[in-house]
């Protein structure tokens, strides 16, 4: 069996190298078609999809708030200055900070009252995206889809 290069495949019309990197990039460009079409959701609300995403998890923590960390750990995209993100949020009035009474290294951020309205508009919009989206797709193969989708991240 005689290995070929990249370039050699695409010569012989072929787009991928592998089957392996079609399957890749198909979730990349479909990652990237669902982050493009949720920005434009949220674009004139004022919200980025990162801030969305902050104010999902918090919204979910309730009045306990989460730490820092905790909030890094539920992020669906890392975001390598947490702090500074937080920081902005603050400003805009959507999250408090605040020391733990236990630890006072510990500082928990919660979701402000403005930042719940702000999601209940954002909300309607959103699940009909969702809902349209992937209409074309039963409930047997969306169950199936992240079914598959879990086992790429857990490589198995």
């Amino acid at each position: 069996m005689t290995r070929t290069t990249l370039a050699e495949e695409i010569k012989q019309n072929k787009p991928f190298a592998s089957l392996q990197q079609e399957v890749y990039l198909s979730i990349q460009r479909t990652a990237d078609e669902l982050q493009s079409r949720i920005a434009a959701i949220l674009k004139p609300f004022g919200v980025s999809t990162t801030q969305y995403n902050v104010l999902r998890i918090l919204r979910g923590a309730g009045p306990e708030g989460h730490r820092c960390s905790e909030i890094g750990d539920r992020m669906i995209t890392r975001e390598p200055d947490i702090t500074r993100l937080l920081d902005r949020m603050a400003k805009a009035g959507w999250i408090t900070q605040a020391r733990d009474t236990e630890d006072r290294r510990v500082v928990i951020t919660r979701i402000t009252p403005e930042a719940l309205k702000l999601l209940k508009e954002i909300d309607k919009p959103l699940n009909d995206f969702n809902r349209v989206f992937l209409t074309n797709m039963g409930e047997k193969k969306m169950k199936t889809l992240i079914s598959l989708l879990e086992d790429v991240r857990s490589g198995e």
